[in-house]
Order: structure tokens, then C-alpha cells, then sequence
């Protein structure tokens, strides 16, 4: 893998490529425009006032092909209540894989779960399913799966491990809006999935998370943590449990409701660029693409995300980023430290299995530790170029990899 390292842009050489000139992050237009003033003219801006919400609660629970959708303030609380509402307490143990954004084991720590991590796939970074069973203890109560970047977890096996085992499986469907596994959208495959609806999702009102479940009592549990203890068709000074306050606005719902209809066609952009990104660097010597998989029948596409080895050896992986932003691809990014190296989670945990009298659930984790060292990731927006657009991304990843011996390597 070898190039001429003066064509690089971070050596003077002229950029392949200049990402302002895709589309915009978030996309809007007069619908959310027009939904946000019926909402703003009604008076009726909460949910407890308004049917805002809840029609988009029906609406997204029939397009994840659940049951039932409770909508609340952000996809990291949506976590906690998830567990929450499955009965997961103090001391109890929760297995997340350690490659993933830190609210997965965050969310756990919030209502006083100790997070366990498991390792992950070197092909697709997903948690593996034997790393989790190997994992589990008396403690365990819960496994959040995290369908990364989109892509869904190997469901058949972890809802044999739920059952198996008597855990809960939390799906944590951030990055996965509208993909499938064997034919069925993800979320209530396993017993509760969890959604974000943040700035950079596919799915956006700038902040705003879901639940989806099939189960009714869940689903009743989630409404009462949601709404303060309330229950659905209950007084309003009626609270029948300890709930928080997470409710989602009719503003939010508003713009949900505007960005789902567009979803669809968007998710078809990003799959046919996805497609042909895959095509051109599989060609490349030492980029490994992860390669599709006949259960996952329909992949989120919220990151594209990609190995070289090469770089985790050399540890020029992060110089690489940095010559992929000379070369116009500025939100290029390393993506993720696992999170058992992540010291807030370590101090939190340290402190709650002391407080508790519990062993520190420390694992040997080396897959997740080597692909933090040769992994790259590229957002959703830049699979929403055209095709021409899409090839010249390639050519910028293929050009700055064939060079990366040239590039600053690190201190000892």
C-alpha cells in the first residue's frame, strides 16, 4: 500500500474533494415549517394538553412495526427507562459492549445498574454474542444490544440468550432508525429498543427519544416513568408509582412527524451510495468494509464505518482523519475510546460496586481495544451525495490510505 505522499492535501497537494458541497444537516421544509406554527397557534404546546405526541407515538410505533411507541426527552433517558420499566434496580448487572456511545452504560449507572462489558465482532464492531453469554452472573438482569451505525445485531442469538437465561434485551436503536432484521424492524424484537431523535440522527427534532415495545405492561410502565407516575386515562394528581418527568413537546413531534415521511426516501439515497462506497473501497488494498449479512434485510445507514488494519499497526490512524480533512472530508472521524477505558465510567463504577460490596466486573476486551485503533467512521450526510459525489469520497479515502506511511506517527 504505497502512494506518492505529495498529493496528499496535508502536504500541499490540491483536495480530492470539498464536503460543503453536500447536502445540509438537518433537512427541513415547509412541512416541518408549517407544522411547528399549527402547533405554536393551537396553545397547546405540552403533551398533556395536546394529541401531537401522541399521533406520532402511533405513527412511529407502525413504522418500527411495534406495538406500542412512548416518546420522552432524549435517547440516553430513554435507556434508563427502559430499564427501569424491566425492573432492572440497584446492583443489578447490565452487559453493554464497550464500543458504543458512553449513554449506553451511562443510562445504567442513572438508576444505580453496574454496566458489564462484553466484547465485540472484529467484522462488524457489534457485541458478541459468546463474549456476552461468557459475561453473565447471578446479577445480570439485562443485555443492551446496540445496532451500530445501523446495522443489526445477530437478534436470533440474543433472544436466545434472553430466554435462556431469563435477561431482559434492550435494544438501543440510536443509530438504526427503520432497519431490519429478517424482514422486521428492530426495536421490538427483543423486549423493549430505545431510539434517539438528536441533531445528527436520521430521525431528528434536535433532541427527543422513544421506546417501542410489544409488551402492554412495559409499555404501561414506560407512561407512568414518563409521566410522574401517572397512568394513561388517570387524574392528574393520580401518580400510582415514583416517575420522572421526561416528556417530549408537541414542538419536538411536530418536526418528527414532518421528518418521518421523508425518511424512506432518504434511507434509498444512503443505502445506493452505501452500496457503491462499499464497492470501491472493498477494491482498496487494506480497507476492510463489513460485508452484508442475508438477516440484516435492511441496514439504518447512520454511519459509515470502515478498518485498515495497517494504521492500527503503524498507529497513523488518527494522523490519517487528519489528512481526510485536508482532502475536504472535515467530519471524518476516529469514532469511539472503549468505553472500560472511559474514566468517568470507571470512577462511577468503582464507586458504586464499592458502596454496594459488589467485585468490579473487569474483562479482557481485545477486540474492542484493536478496533479503536484502525477504525474510521463517515456520517450519514455523506451518504446523501450523488453517485459522482460518492466516488470522488472513495477516491479521497483511497488516496490518503495508499499514503498513510508518510504521515506523522506517534510519540513513544
Amino acid at each position: 500500500m504505497s502512494a506518492d505522499p505529495s498529493t496528499l492535501a496535508v502536504h500541499g497537494g490540491e483536495p480530492t474533494f470539498d464536503d460543503q458541497v453536500l447536502p445540509p444537516w438537518p433537512q427541513h421544509d415547509d412541512a416541518e415549517e408549517k407544522a411547528l406554527l399549527d402547533v405554536l397557534s393551537s396553545g397547546a404546546w405540552g403533551s398533556t394538553h395536546g394529541d401531537v405526541v401522541a399521533t406520532f407515538e402511533q405513527e412511529f410505533a407502525e413504522y418500527q412495526q411495534a406495538k406500542h411507541a412512548i416518546c420522552l426527552n432524549n435517547g440516553t433517558l430513554a435507556i434508563a427507562a427502559a430499564l427501569r420499566a424491566a425492573g432492572v434496580g440497584l446492583g443489578d448487572e447490565v452487559i453493554v459492549p464497550p464500543y458504543t456511545f458512553i449513554a449506553t452504560a451511562s443510562a445504567a449507572l442513572f438508576i444505580g445498574a453496574v454496566p458489564v462489558f462484553a466484547d465485540v465482532d472484529p467484522v462488524t464492531h457489534l457485541l458478541d454474542p459468546q463474549a456476552t453469554e461468557a459475561a453473565i452472573t447471578p446479577r445480570t438482569k439485562a443485555v443492551i444490544v446496540v445496532h451500530l451505525a445501523g446495522r443489526p445485531v445477530d437478534m436470533d442469538a440474543f433472544t436466545a440468550i434472553g430466554h435462556r437465561h431469563g435477561l431482559t434485551i434492550v435494544e438501543d436503536c440510536a443509530q438504526a432508525h427503520g432497519a431490519e432484521y429478517r424482514g422486521r424492524r428492530i426495536g421490538a424484537i427483543g423486549d423493549l429498543g430505545t431510539f434517539s431523535f438528536q441533531s445528527s440522527k436520521n430521525i431528528t427534532a434536535g433532541e427527543g427519544g422513544a421506546v417501542v415495545t410489544d409488551d402492554p405492561d412495559l409499555a404501561q410502565a414506560l407512561y407512568s416513568l414518563v409521566n410522574v407516575g401517572r397512568v394513561p386515562g388517570g387524574g392528574w394528581y393520580q401518580h400510582t408509582t415514583v416517575g420522572y418527568n421526561l416528556r417530549l413537546t408537541e414542538f419536538q413531534a411536530a418536526i418528527l412527524r414532518a421528518q418521518l415521511t421523508r425518511h424512506p426516501h432518504q434511507q434509498q439515497t444512503r443505502e445506493h451510495n452505501a452500496t457503491i462506497l462499499t464497492d470501491l473501497l472493498g477494491e482498496a488494498d487494506g480497507i476492510q468494509v463489513a460485508p452484508p449479512d442475508p438477516a440484516v434485510t435492511a441496514h439504518g445507514r447512520h454511519l459509515f464505518i470502515f478498518r485498515v488494519p495497517a494504521l492500527g499497526v503503524a498507529g497513523t490512524r488518527d494522523a490519517v482523519v487528519s489528512a481526510l480533512a485536508a482532502e475536504g472530508l472535515r467530519a471524518a472521524s476516529s469514532g469511539y475510546v472503549p468505553l472500560h477505558r472511559h474514566e468517568a465510567l470507571d470512577r462511577e463504577i468503582t464507586e458504586l460496586t464499592g458502596r454496594l460490596g459488589q467485585p468490579y466486573p473487569r474483562t479482557e476486551l481485545p477486540v474492542a481495544e484493536q478496533v479503536c485503533t484502525d477504525t474510521i467512521w463517515l456520517p450519514q450526510r455523506y451518504l446523501l451525495g450523488t453517485e459522482e459525489q460518492t466516488r470522488q469520497i472513495a477516491a479521497a479515502i483511497v488516496k490518503v490510505v495508499a499514503a498513510h506511511e508518510s504521515l506523522p506517527r506517534p510519540r513513544a
